[in-house]
C-alpha cells in the first residue's frame, strides 16, 4: 500500500469516525462527486466496517448539473421533486446520517442566466425545509468535507503546473484535517475539538453583551442576543452522538441580534455563490437589515442572493477564526466557504442555527425571531477577516475589551 493510499484510508476512517461518527445500525448517505470515486468506496468500506446498515452513494456530476441549465425551458427552474425531499425527511426521521463532499466548482454557471440558478437554488430550499430542520437544529449527524476535482484544482492552484494540481490540493486536504503518515488523525482532532472547546467555554462565560468590528472598510457593530450561545468543533445530536458538522473546522460561533446590527462590512475572500464568483462585497446595515450593497464583481448574484426571503437581508451566524490558523497560513484562497471561513473571520447572511440560543432547537420560527435569532430559507457565509481586523467585546456591565487584535486573539 503506497504513502497516498494510506493518507486517503486515515481520511476516510476519520470522516466515518469523526465526522459523522456512524453508530451500529445507522444508515448513511454520500454525496459524492463523480471524480472523487476512489475516496467514496473507501468511505462506504469505513461506514460498514463502523457498523452502517446500508449505505447510499448519491453521485453527482457538474457537467450533467450545466446541461439542465443549457438545455432546459425556462419554466422549469422553479421545479425540484417533492418525492425526493419527502425521501430525505424520512431519512432524517429514522435517524440517519449524511456526509456530502462538498466541492463546487468556482466557475460552474459561467455565462448561465443569474436567475436561473437562483430559482433553482430557492425551489430546493423550499421543497426541503422539513429536512432542513434536522440538520441546522443537529437532530441528525451530518458532515461536509473536501476532495479534489480537476475543475476546483486547476482553480486553486492555477500557478502550478497542470500535472501537479490534484497531488497540491491532496496535500492540503490532508494538512487542514490533520492527517500525515505517521499520526492518529482520529485522536488529533479529539485534541484540536478540546482545544476549540476552550475558547468557546472562555467567550460562554463573557457573555458579551455587543462586538464592534473594525478594519479598512469596516466598522460594524453587532448585538447579541440574550441567552446566545458560543459553539465550536461539533455536537451531539438527538440520540447523544457527537459528530463535526464541517471538516476542516477552526471557528468558534454564534449567533447576531436581528436586528441589532448596524454598520458597514467588507469582505476580504472571494464568495462562491452557489458556482458564481461574488468578489468585495460592501454590505450596509440598519436595525440589522442590509439597506445598501456592492461588490467589485458578481453584484447580481449578492441581488439574487438578497431577493431570496426577507430573512436572507439580515444576518444569522458570527464567526471568529484567528488570522494565525493553520488553513490561513497557507496564504492561499481555495473559492470554497467551508475551507475559506475556517481561514476568516466571517459572517452568513439567512438563517441562524436554533442550536446557538438557549432551548432554540425547541422554538418555532416566530419564537425564534421573538429572542432575536434570524429565520431564512437560505445560510451563506462570507468572509470578513484580515490581519487589520480589531474586534472589541462589551461586557454585560458596560465595560469594552479587546478581543481581537490585528487579526488574532487579543486575550
Amino acid at each position: 500500500m503506497n504513502s497516498f493510499t494510506t493518507m486517503l484510508q486515515k481520511y476516510a476512517e476519520l470522516v466515518i469516525q469523526v465526522g459523522v461518527n456512524i453508530q451500529p445500525g445507522q444508515v448513511l448517505i454520500v454525496n459524492a462527486p463523480l471524480e472523487t470515486a476512489e475516496l467514496t468506496r473507501l468511505i462506504v468500506a469505513k461506514a460498514y466496517d463502523a457498523g452502517a446498515k446500508y449505505v447510499m452513494v448519491d453521485w453527482d456530476d457538474e457537467q450533467i448539473t450545466r446541461i439542465r441549465y443549457e438545455h432546459a425551458a425556462d419554466d422549469t427552474f422553479g421545479y425540484y421533486p417533492q418525492w425526493h425531499a419527502d425521501m430525505m425527511e424520512k431519512f432524517a426521521e429514522e435517524g440517519g446520517a449524511i456526509l456530502r463532499i462538498k466541492v463546487p466548482n468556482p466557475e460552474l454557471f459561467d455565462g448561465i442566466d443569474s436567475w436561473k440558478v437562483s430559482a433553482s437554488v430557492k425551489a430546493t430550499a423550499i421543497a426541503n425545509e422539513k429536512y432542513s430542520v434536522y440538520t441546522r437544529n443537529s437532530r441528525i449527524s451530518w458532515s461536509l468535507i473536501k476532495a479534489p476535482t480537476a475543475a476546483w484544482a486547476n482553480k486553486v492552484y492555477a500557478d502550478l503546473p497542470e500535472a501537479e494540481r490534484i497531488p497540491a490540493m491532496w496535500e492540503a486536504i490532508f494538512m487542514m484535517n490533520r492527517v500525515t503518515a505517521d499520526n492518529d488523525p482520529v485522536a488529533a482532532w479529539r485534541e484540536h475539538i478540546e482545544h476549540l472547546r476552550k475558547g468557546k467555554n472562555l467567550l460562554n462565560g463573557k457573555k458579551y453583551k455587543s462586538l464592534h468590528y473594525r478594519a479598512p472598510g469596516t466598522d460594524l457593530h453587532v448585538q447579541l442576543p440574550e441567552g446566545h450561545i458560543w459553539r465550536s468543533g461539533g455536537g451531539e445530536n438527538d440520540a447523544g452522538t457527537y459528530f463535526v458538522a464541517n471538516m476542516p473546522t477552526e471557528e468558534v460561533f454564534s449567533m447576531p441580534h436581528r436586528t441589532g446590527v448596524n454598520g458597514t462590512v467588507k469582505s476580504t475572500m472571494p464568495l462562491n455563490l452557489n458556482g458564481r464568483l461574488v468578489e468585495g462585497i460592501i454590505l450596509t446595515f440598519k436595525d440589522g437589515k442590509v439597506v445598501e450593497y456592492d461588490a467589485a464583481a458578481g453584484r447580481e448574484y449578492l441581488t439574487d442572493l438578497l431577493d431570496t426571503d426577507e430573512g436572507a437581508s439580515y444576518l444569522g451566524e458570527i464567526a471568529l477564526v484567528p488570522y494565525d490558523s493553520p488553513i490561513s497560513r497557507l496564504n492561499r484562497i481555495f473559492y470554497n466557504t467551508g475551507i475559506d471561513e475556517n481561514a476568516s473571520c466571517h459572517f452568513a447572511l439567512g438563517s441562524a442555527y436554533p442550536t446557538n440560543i438557549e432551548g432554540g432547537t425547541q422554538l418555532s420560527k416566530e419564537e425564534l425571531v421573538q429572542r432575536g435569532a434570524n429565520v431564512s430559507l437560505t445560510h451563506v457565509d462570507f468572509m470578513v477577516g484580515s490581519a487589520e481586523l480589531d474586534i472589541d467585546g462589551e461586557l454585560p456591565d458596560g465595560t469594552v475589551e479587546p478581543v481581537f487584535r490585528q487579526g488574532n486573539w487579543a486575550f
